[in-house]
């Protein structure tokens, strides 16, 4: 079974404020594989009474993390519907991608340690089958 990704772990998390601290905005690259029916097992208390999928999990998380992004300083450039690659492996796919923009590496740890988004973001990992988080910075 291939490796999967939905979390950072804490010593990617550690390079990554390193590298980005002080350097200014940073857009973080997200690639999306959905479930086909959400798992809310790492998180009961947010499963809606019917079952939904991975794709309307994701959306949740959206609508209700789309708040605390915004009161941070950042925001969404791009969420769009993904495939196969057209340069890339051709076994692998990803259902969407997102591009979210943050004024800074601070501001991205603020959005991602806020408590109230920390209490939502079961629907993320809830949503997910795979994922990817690149971030990227302007040359």
């Amino acid at each position: 079974m291939p490796k999967t990704y939905i979390a950072a772990g804490q010593e990617a998390g550690k390079q990554f404020y390193l590298h980005f601290r002080g350097k200014g905005p940073v857009v973080m690259l997200n690639l999306l594989r959905f479930r086909k029916a959400a798992d809310y097992s790492q998180s009961p208390e947010l499963e809606p009474e019917a079952v939904i999928s991975g794709k309307a999990a994701y959306q949740l998380y959206m609508e209700q993390a789309l708040p605390f992004l915004k009161e941070v300083g950042s925001e969404v450039l791009f969420h769009g519907a993904a495939n196969h690659f057209l340069i890339g492996p051709s076994d692998e796919h990803w259902d969407a991608v997102l591009l979210v923009r943050h004024t800074s590496v601070e501001q991205f740890m603020a959005f991602a340690n806020h408590s109230v988004y920390l209490a939502i973001a079961g629907h993320r990992t809830a949503a997910l089958a795979d994922s990817r988080l690149l971030p990227i910075t302007e040359l």
